[in-house]
């Protein structure tokens, strides 16, 4: 199979990995509309980093409201049947929820997330950026978000395996699986038309991109 005109492409991946920057360039290639998340909008977000324990419930209740509003204003964004590409799965909260919420806290979580989700439109293709923790770290540095300076290490290995545990049981849509740490979207462009092509195609299943296959 391959995309049609208003397809919903989703790239995801941990903190640092790349995905705006990806999102960005398959918009412009596929000329399609994007649509990213607002996370530097979270009003308790650098209050999470500081003390994550005090914080992760009032930032997670936020991220879901705010990804449910986004997700679900789709059908708006769609009118004329273009491809939109977002920076992330409505999925993606409970990955960090399961991280950061105490058990009754996860459990009061679940029960919103829920009932918000059944509005939620699934993607026709996820792209799923991984990298090394030390990769991350080094884009985080070098991108110099004032937050995200309190990123620990362990923190962002936690992200990475809860991500991975959850891709591996993933059918609602094809994956494409891609290692960022050996590849350049943003200067190469023979690897950037390469993927473009396979996207495109959106194979079914789960699929992994190698640039120097």
């Amino acid at each position: 199979m391959s995309l049609s005109p208003g397809s919903l492409v989703a790239v995801e991946g941990a903190i640092g990995v790349g995905k705006s920057s990806l999102a960005r360039i398959l918009a412009e290639e596929l000329e399609a509309e994007l649509l990213v998340e607002q996370a530097s909008s979270n009003p308790f977000l650098a209050d999470f980093y500081r003390d994550p324990r005090r914080w992760a419930l009032q930032t997670q209740i936020i991220f879901l409201l705010q990804r449910h509003r986004q997700l679900s204003e789709l059908s708006q964004l769609n009118l004329f049947h273009k491809t939109i590409v977002t920076d992330y799965i409505f999925e993606k909260d409970r990955i960090f929820a399961s991280l950061t919420l105490q058990e009754r806290e996860y459990d009061l979580y679940n029960r919103l997330a829920e009932v918000l989700s059944t509005d939620i439109r699934n993607p026709d293709i996820v792209v799923y950026l991984q990298a090394p923790v030390e990769r991350l770290l080094t884009n985080i540095r070098i991108r110099d978000i004032g937050y995200e300076r309190q990123i620990e290490p362990d923190y962002l290995q936690s992200v990475c395996e809860a991500y991975s545990r959850f891709f591996i049981h993933w059918e609602k849509s094809p994956l494409l699986i891609i290692n960022a740490g050996r590849i350049d979207f943003v200067n190469n462009l023979e690897q950037r038309r390469r993927l473009v092509e396979l996207i495109w195609s959106c194979p079914a299943g789960t699929n992994y991109f190698n640039p120097e296959g």
